[in-house]
């Protein structure tokens, strides 16, 4: 089976690998290079460096313009897998291929449809996130599904969770692929009455507030992403908080800090979230154990930014 791949993040990597590892993948789509990280240094996406890793052959792209078109029916594909790319795709990509076009989609549809569903899960205190494997169509993230693999959220933050979704992802793609060409494979239409969105998440939604319950603040930690990170000012300096979690033993007042025994709580409306790792404005990433020993004072506060 010939495959058109199209995906740019760290999320798409894995089904490129399993692609590549199976079919013949002979073409890979995706974004240009872009700023990436801290070196302010233009790098390729992920599924790029990966591609090329294994001398695929590969078109950067924003837009599929009509020179894209060409190359990509030049290839003659069976089908093309979508994960994560980063554009909508018009109608003369879903009907180019003779098998269609099917996308890694990192949700349980029809809950979470759109461009964030990992952070929205979180955020909203689901116990499972997961994968689907899609038809792509016009309207977004609308189309049958054709298998499901799940996991338990737990502790793990975003980008722990986006990554072992990848993985469940990629075998159930490959599995799904393998039943499309067989002929064998069974569509479920999504049940619109169950359908939720999952928004882009703006900086300020990430925000820590102590007016804010506990566990609505230790979501947002556990959701951060560089792109959004849960930040705060902690005695005046802006710091994110990369690890957090529920704290049942101190107990410091709405917008107060406690510190104890290498320990820091911030008190929020109902109790207090513990931070784990810290990354003060400035400064590398630490453990709270070391940022604690720079908090001085007994009336140490905290606050939104």
């Amino acid at each position: 089976m010939r495959v058109i791949f199209m995906g740019t993040p760290d999320f798409a990597v894995p089904s490129l690998c399993a692609l590549a590892d199976t079919f013949e993948v002979a073409l890979v789509i995706t974004r240009p290079d872009a700023v990436r990280g801290r070196g302010k240094r233009l790098e390729p996406s992920p599924v790029k460096a990966e591609a090329a890793s294994r001398d695929i052959e590969v078109i950067e792209a924003n837009r599929m313009t009509p020179e894209v078109l060409d190359a990509m029916r030049a290839v003659r594909a069976d089908i093309i897998c979508v994960a994560a790319y980063g554009c909508i795709l018009p109608d003369a990509v879903l009907e180019m291929a003779p098998l269609g076009c099917v996308n890694v989609h990192a949700s349980l549809l029809p809950r979470w449809r759109g461009a964030a569903p990992v952070q929205r899960a979180i955020l909203a205190g689901d116990e499972r996130a997961g994968v689907s494997i899609m038809r792509v169509v016009s309207a977004l993230d609308a189309g049958a599904y054709c298998a499901q693999a799940s996991c338990e959220v737990g502790d793990m933050t975003s980008a722990e969770l986006m990554a072992k979704i990848g993985e469940l992802g990629a075998n159930a793609l490959i599995e799904s692929l393998r039943e499309i060409e067989a002929g064998t494979v069974t569509w479920t239409e999504q049940d619109e009455s169950l359908v939720t969105y999952a928004h882009k998440i703006e900086k300020a939604e990430m925000k820590l507030d102590p007016a804010d319950d506990a566990l609505e603040n230790a979501r947002r930690v556990q959701a951060s992403s560089d792109a959004a990170p849960a930040r705060c000012a902690v005695a005046g300096k802006g710091v994110r908080i990369m690890r957090a979690t529920i704290c049942e033993d101190m107990r410091p007042s709405i917008g107060a800090v406690e510190v104890s025994h290498g320990r820091v709580a911030l008190g929020c409306a109902d109790g207090a979230i513990e931070v784990i790792s810290v990354k003060p404005d400035g400064k590398r990433e630490m453990e709270a154990s070391a940022w604690a020993a720079g908090l001085r004072g007994d009336d140490i506060a905290w606050e939104r930014v």
